[in-house]
C-alpha cells in the first residue's frame, strides 16, 4: 500500500479483499503458495514449484500479450519461463518489510503495468480498491 501511495497516490483501503484487481484480469500467484506459520518460504520445494511454473508457462503461451510483475529473486527466476519479446516483465525486490527498501520502494510497478497496457492496446487497471461501506 505504501508503493500504491507513492506511485499512483491512492490511500490504502480499509480492508484486504482484492476482488477488485482480480474482475480486472490482475492474477496474483506466488511462487510455493503455503508456508509454516512464521516461516517464510517454509515450503519451498515441496512441488508447489511445479504447479506455479506449470502455470506461468501456459500463461506464457496466450496469444495475447501479458504483462508479468515479478517481485522478489524467486519470481524473478520465472522470467526464464516468459517470452520478453511477446510479453512485458517488470521485475523489483520483493515488496516484504524485510527487502522493499532494497528497490522495491520507488520501483512504480502499478504505473508501469498500465503503460504497458496502454502500449499493447488494453484497458489500464484500475489500482484503487474501493473501501467497504460500514454502517
Amino acid at each position: 500500500y505504501k508503493e500504491m501511495k507513492t506511485d499512483l497516490e491512492i490511500d490504502p483501503p480499509n480492508h484486504g479483499d482484492l476482488t477488485s484487481w482480480a474482475e480486472q484480469g490482475v492474477f496474483l500467484l506466488n511462487t510455493v503458495l503455503t508456508v509454516r506459520k512464521g516461516e517464510a518460504y517454509s515450503h519451498r520445494g515441496k512441488g508447489w514449484e511445479l504447479l506455479t511454473d506449470s502455470v506461468i508457462r501456459a500463461l506464457n503461451e496466450r496469444e495475447k500479450p501479458l504483462v508479468f510483475i515479478l517481485w522478489g529473486n524467486a519470481s524473478i527466476a520465472k522470467k526464464a519461463f516468459i517470452d520478453a519479446e511477446k510479453h512485458t516483465v517488470i521485475t523489483a525486490p520483493h515488496p516484504s518489510p524485510l527487502s522493499a527498501h532494497r528497490g522495491f520502494f520507488g520501483s512504480r510497478p502499478f504505473t508501469k503495468a498500465n503503460e504497458a497496457l496502454i502500449k499493447i492496446g488494453q484497458v489500464p487497471i484500475n489500482w484503487e480498491i474501493p473501501n467497504e461501506v460500514t454502517e
